[in-house]
């Protein structure tokens, strides 16, 4: 408590020119972001695929696949740019300020007396926040899902589906969001300078709570759970859960479909009852085994304890969050940078503490992706033990062809970005020395990991 007093002092420094530090940090890491996809555009006009491949897949699957990480690059500079010139907007233009002002007048005309004060306030400022961002991603969404995947052939959406999930996410947010936010108000207000230590325990709860309750009221609404059917695949599975003592509750088949063609497989749930939901389209383009070797992946990460590693290193990072929060909570030089000069609400002060703590959370990501490839390493390496080398190889070539995934890629951005070791990297540990696979197109694996949601 004392060194966080201490720096809470040395950092509230009367015109301390804040915004442009916060300014320095978003530019900076748009640049330095700019520069590795630099690195990576150049890997993605070679002509030819890298040697550990050049046997399994065609010039034709290897162009396509360079074409569209090509057009994601392509579009990933223009969304940031936008988001970029966004940001800047809003902070030179004062819009937080203005907003928070808004929303403050709109409580005081149209809300009674009992209903006002800073909570009612935050929630309407960051329910406005919310639906003017939401308006002003627009273009890039549409773009995203009705111009580049679709040029791939990889949406499934209607316009209509696409507009329902962004009002239906807007609905959960404010659902979900009212008592969420009330709470960490009300926590903050309530317990002074030692929040951060009944915030963590809160934060913790959501998360047990959201496991608990995603899978029933959530997903639904989104997406079909049905069972999977009786079958070699099932038999497969459960035998492989029954060897590993996997605590499987059901198996679920996700219309995945509906939105894309990419695949997923994935587990959920509490420690003594799980789930493990896979995506219709996978199971429709890989043979059973293969489904069940990538399942042995995923049950590896379990029995390695990988998810429970990462849960515990995710709630450190909370509690980490949440104590440097304290430090900048209460420092009036940081809100008067940004137009509050009569008042200091905790939520704006979390929105600029988080975009303060930029630098940190990319040194914070590196090296969770550092960790992560090293885990995704020892699941394979967990599938090679139970016998599946040769089935989970088949499968991740496959996976790559129908989702066209990047082939290779520069190691600095590789870094940076990606969660998995690249295709090559993984064929090579399992040793792979097969012949020509083909296939059709479907989910680029260089997604982010979270720990109780493993993917590929």
């Amino acid at each position: 408590m004392y060194i966080l007093e201490q720096l809470a002092r040395l950092l509230d420094r009367p015109l301390f020119p804040w915004k442009n530090v916060l300014v320095g940090f978003s530019l900076g890491q748009f640049i330095l972001e700019g520069l590795l996809s630099f690195r990576q555009f150049k890997v993605l006009q070679r002509t030819k695929p890298p040697q550990v491949l050049k046997e399994e897949v065609s010039q034709e699957v290897f162009d396509r696949s360079q074409a569209y990480g090509r057009a994601k690059a392509k579009f990933s500079f223009f969304s940031g740019l936008y988001a970029q010139v966004q940001n800047l907007a809003f902070i030179y233009g004062d819009f937080l300020p203005k907003l928070w002002g808004a929303s403050g007048f709109f409580l005081a005309t149209y809300l009674p007396t009992r209903f006002q004060g800073e909570i009612t306030q935050t929630l309407l400022f960051v329910f406005g926040f919310n639906i003017i961002s939401t308006v002003l991603s627009l273009p890039v969404s549409y773009y995203s899902t009705f111009v580049l995947e679709e040029k791939f052939g990889f949406n499934k959406q209607t316009p209509k589906l696409w507009v329902t999930d962004m009002i239906k996410g807007q609905f959960l947010g404010i659902v979900l969001g009212t008592p969420i936010i009330s709470a960490v108000l009300k926590i903050v207000q309530k317990t002074g300078n030692s929040f951060f230590y009944y915030l963590w325990l809160f934060g913790v709860f959501v998360q047990v709570f959201a496991i608990t309750i995603y899978p029933i009221v959530i997903l639904p609404m989104f997406n079909k759970l049905s069972p999977l059917e009786p079958g070699a695949l099932k038999s497969g599975v459960e035998k492989l859960a029954k060897k590993l003592d996997f605590p499987l509750q059901e198996l679920h088949v996700i219309d995945g479909s509906k939105r894309s063609a990419h695949s997923n497989a994935y587990f959920y749930g509490l420690p003594w009852k799980k789930h493990i939901v896979l995506y219709d389209t996978l199971i429709e383009k890989s043979e059973p085994e293969e489904v069940v070797a990538v399942l042995s992946h995923e049950l590896g990460h379990w029995s390695l304890s990988h998810t429970t590693k990462l849960f515990g290193i995710a709630q450190s990072h909370m509690f980490y969050i949440f104590a440097l929060f304290s430090v900048f909570v209460n420092n009036r030089s940081l809100y008067e940078s940004f137009g509050f000069y009569n008042e200091m609400p905790i939520m704006v002060g979390f929105l600029l503490f988080s975009d303060a703590l930029a630098p940190m959370d990319a040194v914070v990501k590196l090296l969770m992706n550092i960790l992560s490839r090293r885990f995704e390493f020892q699941a394979d390496a967990f599938a090679v033990q139970l016998g599946y080398s040769k089935e989970l190889a088949s499968s991740l070539l496959k996976l790559q062809i129908q989702n066209l995934s990047t082939m290779d890629a520069d190691w600095m951005y590789a870094s940076y970005h990606y969660s998995h070791p690249i295709l090559s990297e993984r064929l090579k540990a399992l040793g792979w020395s097969g012949g020509k696979v083909t296939g059709g197109v479907t989910e680029d694996s260089e997604k982010p990991v979270k720990a109780s949601d493993r993917e590929l």
